[in-house]
């Protein structure tokens, strides 16, 4: 199943659409990318892991380009960017990392 997100705007009670995101695993002490994706009108990646690429135990970053979210809105955000990284283990077939987002905060916790 692979790798999944979701962000909402808590402030404005709706969606962040149109989020840049990249994906990437560190290998060898080096981040490689592994994809780029915008988040649709439900503020969701849905495969954000490209479906050429198989769930690998490691670690991996999602990085939300949040400065163009507050850009397209007129808000002046504290975060430009954020980056979650977490850790895959063996035998798991599917994260799913939603970000909870306003002009000066944000969280995450591991979705289902």
């Amino acid at each position: 199943m692979g790798i999944s997100t979701h962000i909402l705007d808590t402030t404005l009670g709706r969606p962040a659409t149109g989020v840049p995101i990249t994906l990437a695993r560190l290998t060898d002490g080096k981040w490689s990318p592994l994809n780029e994706a915008t988040t649709d009108a439900d503020g969701r990646c849905k495969h954000l892991l490209p479906t050429t690429e198989t769930l690998q135990p490691g670690i991996y970053r999602v990085h939300f380009e949040t400065i163009a979210y507050y850009r397209q809105h007129k808000l002046n955000g504290l975060y430009p960017y954020v980056e979650i990284v977490f850790t895959v283990t063996e035998g798991e077939q599917h994260y799913h990392i939603p970000l909870l987002l306003t002009a000066n905060g944000y969280t995450t916790y591991r979705g289902s």
